[in-house]
């Protein structure tokens, strides 16, 4: 259809197309040539290990979530080869900042980048293109910025955002992975975890994160979004009793508590790892058969990551109190072990600021995890005002001590 080109056409002659067209992604007639090209662009170096994604058949699914969302394809030459694809979406976050005059947040709506592939056999400044047009949609769609997340080491992409893009590193929150392990997890007699309901939920989170940044006006479609599985707290059990969240003053319990929401990440998409030595393969199935075997030494196994797997996002990470830290790290047992009873569940993921408390109360390996993700932001189509709030938001380099990272852009 001609009304979905994003690229603009009239720059060359009737009778000699252009060799590179970017449009809007057709599921019916583009679905086939985008799984090839993912599948293309996983392939990690020789000789390593390396992480693949599958999209189970839904090239779209990682921003479907979000109401506001699209996918382009690159299409070259006469034949009208897919030869890169990004995806994008737009949403409207806290900024950490507050108006002073009613000290409400600022709210800033901006588009999130990712998914970005290109075939190795057709760079030609096919990815700068690609991020171009899916800004142009973004600023058309009234977003005011736009930014993408990578890995520290992947200094293609930190390139071609920074020095081609005109991005710039913006925040770098941390990582945590946490083995799922066969043996189950023991809680403490003296804390009861319970479900919060999602209208209950959303009206804590309000009053948690609305000075962090990052947090989603539209918290209450992600909490009862079917990916959810709800909102848990971990609070002392002589204390219970005493939150009653029917009461607008007793909506944050006067105790010590702990809070966190889950997201499965299954049914979007699976990770598999490969490239992994045949020594390196068969010691981890070895932590697993002893874990299996003597369940009570409680043998820190290494589930099977080699196969298809899904994982469990924890968001909305809070705590309070003196015992804050220790409800977080039974509230996160809690979950490890929900996710033992999912067998295709391997691993508990976090990320967090930097400087969030709740940082060291995660249990994670380090092995698994990464301390620093990196955050790269642009502002779009206007002047930067040096009276703008906004403009003061994106040049900042001191982030707040929390930030909400929303699951449906993993």
């Amino acid at each position: 259809m001609p009304s979905k080109k994003i690229a603009a056409e009239a720059n060359f002659p009737a009778e000699h197309p252009p060799p590179l067209v970017v449009r809007e992604y057709d599921e019916g007639s583009d679905k086939a040539a985008v799984e090839e090209l993912e599948r293309r662009c996983e392939v990690g170096p020789p000789g390593k290990p390396s992480l693949v994604t599958d999209l189970m058949g839904d090239p779209i699914a990682r921003v479907r979530n979000f109401v506001s969302h699209i996918m382009l394809v690159a299409e070259y030459g006469d034949g009208g080869e897919i030869v890169g694809v990004i995806r994008g979406c737009i949403k409207t976050v806290t900024s950490g900042k507050k108006i002073s005059s009613t000290e409400f947040p600022v709210y800033v709506k901006l588009a999130y980048i990712l998914g970005l592939r290109v075939s190795s056999t057709h760079r030609l400044g096919i990815a700068t293109k690609l991020v171009q047009e899916l800004e142009n949609w973004s600023t058309k769609n009234g977003a005011e910025y736009s930014y993408m997340a990578t890995e520290r080491a992947n200094q293609p992409s930190l390139n071609l955002f920074i020095k081609k893009c005109n991005y710039v590193k913006f925040r770098n929150p941390t990582v945590l992975v946490q083995p799922v392990h066969l043996h189950q997890k023991p809680l403490p007699s003296d804390i009861t975890i319970v479900r919060i309901p999602p209208n209950i939920s959303e009206q804590i989170y309000q009053t948690l994160f609305s000075c962090s940044e990052f947090f989603p006006k539209d918290i209450d479609k992600l909490l009862n979004n079917k990916l959810s599985l709800g909102t848990f707290m971990a609070l002392p059990k002589n204390s219970h009793s005493k939150w009653n969240t029917k009461n607008a003053g007793d909506l944050l319990p006067k105790s010590s508590f702990a809070i966190l929401s889950i997201w499965n990440t299954k049914e979007v998409y699976r990770l598999q790892m490969k490239g992994v030595s045949a020594v390196t393969h068969a010691a981890c199935v070895g932590t697993r058969v002893l874990d299996a075997m003597v369940p009570w030494l409680k043998i820190p196994s290494i589930p099977n990551v080699f196969e298809n797997f899904g994982f469990y996002f924890m968001y909305g990470l809070h705590m309070e109190g003196n015992d804050g830290s220790r409800l977080m790290r039974n509230l996160c047992k809690f979950v490890h072990n929900m996710a033992q009873d999912d067998v295709d569940i391997r691993v508990l993921v976090a990320e967090v600021a930097p400087m969030d408390r709740v940082r060291e109360a995660v249990p994670h390996w380090k092995r698994f995890s990464w301390e620093e993700d990196i955050w790269c932001i642009k502002r779009l189509g206007v002047q930067v005002d040096e009276n703008n709030c906004h403009d003061h938001w994106y040049k900042s380099s001191d982030s707040s001590e929390v930030i909400f990272v929303d699951p449906r852009e993993l």
